[in-house]
């Protein structure tokens, strides 16, 4: 009973895993500066500015674009609350943990949910999607732009046509993808999309956010029966996120705080160098891993997520002690598989200000003096040098033409 509690002292991560990623220094200076009411003039005038920060980002003029307060699942949820009713037909393209998600937040509502599914590191067939939907009344069809639990991402367009097709809805859940990845709501015609804020954008977890276009809206406006979840309702959300700033909940300030400034950083950057940036790493970091003779879980490299990077775990390696010392020895985080993968993979993130080069060749490096105490045989310096050679050919200038 008389035990003192000490002072918070967390050790300071590399993380390099699905999400969290490491925050800029200006993220957490944002953070610590003076908390205010959620009401107060202030703050909801900041508010204007995290939404168009927002736009921004998802490159869309919808208006109803906030942060939920709630991680990327409460984006799921959000999303399918406000779209699907008792009974409505809607069609899921699982391929992971996240996307099978969505399928049973919809099966509650209740939903008559189709599953189209593919296996672990494999994109969703559009085809079968199409297949799945013919002759049927489809309201909705929902996917993951970016399937963390498998490191697979899905080509947004093929699906587009194909709701167009169906005359349904169509839901991008961006949570590992939004900021590290190219993606255009607006031009995509994506009528929901959400994120979460941990991931590619850098800023703490705890927020989602979503864009909603005027289709969903009047979706909204001609539902028959009340969304099911009060907390995620966009109606009456949106009075607070509007212009008329009305109470809805105490929304998580200082994390409000963090995530302007994590866009400001986005928007400093530009986007499409924020695109490549993530690509050249992931790239290299790739590059490192195969040299060390190390196998990708992905095997279609057109298919693999930029932003994590799935990795099958080697034959008489143990998973558990592999993260274990690079926790304990490099102060590195990496994540393994989960469910069915669990034990046979590890998924490795390069998002928002995680994803740099440096972190890229000090995870090689230590990766190679991990593999080797686990008595895998390992080329000497294999890892790193891969790695420095693509990213001197990503800094050569293309040549403008041939020579004569």
């Amino acid at each position: 009973m008389n035990e003192v509690i000490g002072e918070l002292t967390p050790p300071a991560r590399i993380m390099l895993t699905p999400g969290p990623s490491c925050l800029d220094p200006r993220v957490y200076r944002a953070m610590a500066a003076p908390l205010v009411g959620h009401v107060d003039p202030w703050f909801t005038e900041m508010m204007s500015d995290v939404q168009t920060l927002l736009r921004r980002a998802f490159r869309t003029q919808n208006r109803i674009t906030y942060p939920i307060s709630a991680s990327g699942s409460g984006g799921i949820e959000a999303a399918v609350m406000n779209t699907l009713e008792e009974g409505d037909e809607c069609i899921v393209c699982v391929n992971g943990a996240f996307s099978d998600r969505m399928a049973i937040m919809a099966e509650r509502i209740p939903a008559k949910v189709i599953r189209v599914d593919a296996p672990y590191g494999r994109t969703v067939d559009p085809e079968d999607v199409r297949k799945a939907g013919k002759g049927r009344k489809i309201k909705m069809v929902g996917l993951t732009h970016g399937e963390t639990s498998s490191g697979v991402v899905q080509r947004i367009d093929d699906y587009r046509k194909v709701a167009d097709e169906l005359g349904a809805l169509l839901i991008v859940d961006a949570v590992a993808t939004l900021g590290g990845i190219p993606l255009d709501v607006d031009r995509q015609r994506i009528d929901i999309c959400f994120s979460g804020t941990q991931k590619a954008i850098s800023a703490p977890p705890g927020m989602a956010p979503i864009t909603v276009n005027q289709k969903i809206e009047e979706v909204m406006q001609a539902r028959k029966s009340p969304v099911r979840s009060w907390y995620f309702d966009f109606k009456p959300v949106m009075n607070y996120w509007g212009h008329e700033r009305t109470y809805h909940h105490t929304p998580p300030i200082t994390l409000i705080y963090g995530l302007r400034e994590a866009l400001r950083l986005v928007a400093e950057e530009g986007l499409e160098a924020r695109w490549e940036r993530h690509t050249h790493n992931q790239q290299a970091m790739i590059a490192g891993l195969e040299a060390l003779g190390l196998e990708l879980f992905v095997a279609n490299p057109e298919d693999r997520l930029v932003t994590v990077t799935a990795v099958k775990v080697p034959a008489k390696v143990e998973d558990g002690k592999v993260r274990r010392q690079l926790l304990d020895e490099f102060n590195i985080e990496i994540s393994g598989g989960l469910g069915p993968m669990k034990g046979r993979m590890w998924r490795i993130g390069l998002m928002g200000y995680s994803s740099q080069k440096n972190n890229v060749l000090l995870f090689l490096a230590a990766m190679e003096k991990v593999l080797l105490d686990q008595g895998m045989q390992v080329p000497a310096g294999a890892g790193v040098a891969a790695a420095i050679r693509a990213y001197q050919q990503f800094s050569q200038p293309a040549e403008v033409g041939a020579r004569k």
